[in-house]
């Protein structure tokens, strides 16, 4: 007789990146995912209804669900938000995972953390697992400041810094590409940054990536796409496979937008470590068309 197969959490699983991280899970894995407002009945998971941020709950649920791994994806991850809401994102970015990463290493249980490539400040790219964060915003300082706590209390916890992540949209969440769509295919212009450098990656490999962290025991992954590439000249690929007019996406620059946030001008970075897992990202034309791909077949279900 085969033995069951073992229980993981994963925070935020009704987002984008937890939804997805959860449908490729569900094979090997007995998947529970938490959601504040939103179960998606569309996987065949265990839904928990559950305030990451109220401690006292959390620690007697996590308790008796006893999880043998936790991947932690849930954030307040707008950087506008974080800047305008500082104390939010402190309670659910910081003290969240800090108390995350303490059930898990004192049971010495597997913890993977989602960070971000915003804990660099962009004058150096590309970073590495090794380069020293040096946040520019509230979002960056605080998945920081988790980082640091997570090192002092889970040794052995794997922090991975996403990047930049689009793919197609779940039942209920959207990524910046579907309103990029939008905006061409009502004919209006869409301004994008020239001068705003990322290494965007297909959010199932991304999803993957986290997957194979699980298995692996390393400090730091990055889990970057293959392609250093503009806001703009990102936007250009994704019009022309969506067969969209190119004429429409109109250059600009950080400077010419007044946000909150403050950001890094090039975040780009390495995922050789990762690749060395067996991590395998795919460029962005691919991953773009792969979108394409995954709509048409909603649409034709429909």
């Amino acid at each position: 007789m085969s033995s069951p197969p073992s229980r993981l959490l994963v925070t935020g699983a009704s987002g984008f990146l937890g939804w997805h991280l959860c449908r490729l899970a569900q094979p090997n894995w007995e998947v529970h995912g938490t959601y504040h407002r939103h179960p998606l009945q569309e996987l065949k998971i265990k839904w928990h209804a559950i305030d990451l941020t109220n401690l006292s709950t959390v620690q007697a649920w996590l308790v008796a669900l006893s999880p043998e791994a936790i991947i932690h994806t849930a954030a307040l991850s707008q950087p506008n938000r974080c800047e305008e809401q500082p104390d939010l994102s402190y309670a659910i970015n910081v003290e969240v995972t800090h108390w995350l990463a303490q059930f898990c290493g004192d049971r010495q249980i597997p913890f993977v953390f989602t960070s971000t490539d915003q804990v660099f400040d962009g004058q150096s790219a590309p970073y590495c697992e090794e380069d020293i964060p040096r946040p520019i915003n509230t979002y960056g300082r605080h998945k920081a400041k988790a980082e640091q706590a997570i090192r002092q209390v889970h040794p052995g916890a794997t922090i991975c810094r996403m990047p930049l992540l689009y793919g197609p949209p779940t039942p209920v969440v959207e990524c910046f590409l579907q309103g990029f769509i939008r905006t061409l295919a009502a004919k209006q212009p869409l301004h994008l940054f020239i001068d705003e450098f990322r290494t965007p990656a297909y959010v199932e490999d991304a999803a993957k990536g986290l997957l194979l962290a699980l298995a692996h025991s390393v400090d730091f992954l990055h889990l970057a796409g293959p392609e250093r590439i503009s806001r703009y000249d990102f936007g250009l690929r994704m019009a022309e496979i969506f067969d969209l007019d190119q004429d429409l996406i109109l250059p600009s620059r950080q400077a010419d937008v007044s946000m909150p946030a403050a950001r890094p001008a090039d975040v780009s970075s390495s995922y050789q470590r990762a690749f060395d897992l067996g991590y395998r990202p795919r460029h962005v034309v691919n991953g773009l068309i792969a979108v394409k791909r995954r709509i048409s077949a909603t649409l034709d279900k429909h």
